[in-house]
């Protein structure tokens, strides 16, 4: 009888073991990643065996389906408030943003069972992972990164409305971002991480990192990354056998010549979360490993992420106090960044030869990589940024509750607001737009806007009761000012937020405003005077008669004040106000 027994409990914990085997690890050729409803059923299916484990939902998609965080709690407590009020830190894990580069997806969940199985949760660390983020992508399975050694099937990089999320984050034109930033907001994560899958050289690595570039993270949290957590996740990813190296981006096409670091802006996740002072990391594994590798290589770096964090859990919370109180100070905010390429570093790299070969397509040359001639050599690493643009930020913006996306942004990334109670005119600094650049062709369904030159003019301007009024003493000002700055990279102007200001509304006809602006010119010199200066120095002008009428309309009092006005006051005085 006791033989009977003992064969059904065998027989019973090996069928347990099997049934938590994922979808990749059930293949035989470990060649498989799994489907959407693959993965939610075997989270809902894990959740039920175990309280530590539970499953959110936020949003809905633009697929029409809610984002499933998965939250790992060794204490069994879910209320993310209260996680912070209990001093336990953070650690967000994002997958599947670009469903064709699913490694995340499959390692996740093979670490969320681990973790599970082996009761080896972090006591100070609560564990959140975004099952697929791109669930859009995820259900458009297919082949199409032809650059790619497998999986055998795959999402598609695009969503439901064919945008690329990793690009998405500032202007959240997605409803997958709105609820990614539901997470962010709710959790407030101390670490971030998303998973990926590079494109681009051959070379001997199967992991590659791109950290929060140093020259834009917070200078507290930039001296703790680049000496003590990076290192230590270098060093135990090559202990694991997956040696990294970071990610591999050259200005030419090979990387034998240097690598550049890569300067993630808040258009990607990484550069939207470390506008939130958090550390964050984006893994990827190299595209023409084999994808079993990638996984492994993928599940071996978040454990050494969850077991520094859990080590260095009280300092890490240390510093992100620091780093807010410190951002709350600031004065001057970096806008914009460009690569410094006469000061560099050197990494030891491990690639293969690069040469070139005659086109079995084209009859011309090709490059290529020779596998059979590895190499180990020393090259140039350039991993520092000077800043290009800055500016000083006021006392508060002033935002007119007309932009009703600005504040409903604003609200999700919980930055405080206060509204006026009455209707008030201002003394304050306003933004004219004198000039910017804008692409023939669209990026990401905008027309994004660069090169913006601004004139600054010291104004009385009449806001209404409800307008916005949003201070600049707090731990978000860098989301604050690098969104509302419109010189910013990804400033909401530079993503069309305020581009019908960049119209006019009103305009003269000919006949009528001759009579007008003869009289304006007889009574007003100095008007008479800047236009004679001007035809003296614009030979077009002096010989057109329509624009020395809309010289004329310009600067008279008929011209609209808002035309290229930028509608976002910045308040430069401690103006007493009544709010609410």
């Amino acid at each position: 009888m006791r033989k009977i027994f003992s064969a059904l409990l065998t027989c019973f914990v090996f069928c347990q073991a099997h049934a938590q085997l994922t979808p990749f690890e059930l293949s035989t050729d470990k060649n498989y990643t799994a489907t959407y409803n693959e993965v939610i059923a075997y989270y809902q299916k894990l959740s039920r065996q175990y309280p530590q484990m539970k499953l959110l939902n936020y949003g809905i998609t633009d697929v029409g389906k809610p984002l499933t965080l998965v939250v790992l709690s060794r204490d069994k407590v879910f209320d993310s408030a209260l996680i912070k009020k209990q001093n336990k830190r953070v650690l967000l894990i994002n997958n599947g943003i670009h469903p064709g580069e699913p490694e995340g997806i499959d390692a996740t969940m093979m670490l969320a069972r681990d973790l599970l199985n082996k009761n080896a949760l972090p006591k100070d660390v609560v564990i959140c992972m975004i099952a697929v983020y791109n669930i859009d992508g995820c259900l458009n399975r297919g082949l199409s990164r032809i650059n790619q050694n497998g999986p055998r099937a795959y999402g598609f990089r695009g969503n439901y409305r064919n945008l690329d999320l990793n690009r998405d984050f500032i202007k959240a034109d997605s409803r997958n971002a709105l609820a990614f930033e539901q997470i962010l907001n709710t959790w407030q994560p101390e670490i971030f991480l998303d998973n990926h899958t590079s494109d681009g050289a051959d070379y001997q690595y199967v992991m590659t990192l791109i950290e929060t570039q140093k020259d834009k993270q917070n200078p507290i949290l930039a001296e703790y990354t680049s000496k003590t957590l990076s290192p230590e996740l270098y060093k135990r990813m090559k202990k694991s056998g997956y040696e990294m190296t970071p990610y591999v981006e050259s200005e030419e096409t090979s990387p034998d010549s240097g690598i550049v670091s890569f300067l993630e802006t808040p258009r990607f996740a990484t550069g939207y979360t470390s506008q939130h002072n958090i550390i964050s990391y984006i893994t990827e594994t190299h595209m023409l490993k084999a994808f079993d590798k990638r996984v492994y290589a993928t599940y071996d770096f978040m454990q050494a992420l969850i077991d520094i964090n859990e080590r260095d859990a009280k300092l890490i919370g240390e510093l992100k106090h620091k780093a807010d109180e410190q951002v709350k100070q600031q004065q001057t905010f970096a806008l914009n960044w460009e690569l410094d390429n006469e000061h560099y570093d050197t990494l030891t790299f491990k690639g293969y030869a690069a040469g070139y070969k005659t086109s079995e397509v084209s009859g011309l040359k090709r490059l290529y990589y020779d596998r059979t001639k590895p190499y180990i050599k020393t090259i140039k690493y350039f991993d520092n940024y000077k800043v290009s643009v800055t500016a000083d930020k006021p006392v508060a913006y002033v935002i007119p509750q007309a932009w009703g996306k600005v504040i409903d942004l604003f609200r999700l990334n919980n930055i405080t607001m206060h509204r006026l109670l009455h209707d008030t005119t201002l003394d304050l600094q306003m933004y004219y737009i004198s000039d910017f650049k804008t692409p023939q062709k669209p990026y990401e369904g905008h027309y994004l806007h660069s090169n913006v030159k601004l004139n600054p003019v010291d104004t009385k301007v009449k806001f209404y009761a409800g307008d916005y009024i949003v201070y600049t003493n707090q731990a978000l000002n860098r989301y604050i000012v690098e969104t509302l700055e419109p010189q910013g990279v990804d400033s909401f102007f530079a993503w069309n937020f305020f581009d019908s200001v960049l119209g006019e509304k009103e305009y003269f006809s000919d006949y009528v405003f001759e009579d007008v602006a003869a009289d304006l010119l007889k009574k007003n010199p100095e008007l008479r005077k800047k236009l004679e200066d001007e035809k003296s120095n614009n030979p077009k002008l002096a010989n057109s008669a329509g624009a020395q009428l809309n010289f004329v309309y310009r600067n008279s009092p008929y011209f609209e004040k808002t035309y290229l006005r930028y509608p976002v006051g910045r308040l430069l005085t401690n103006t007493k106000l009544d709010l609410k």
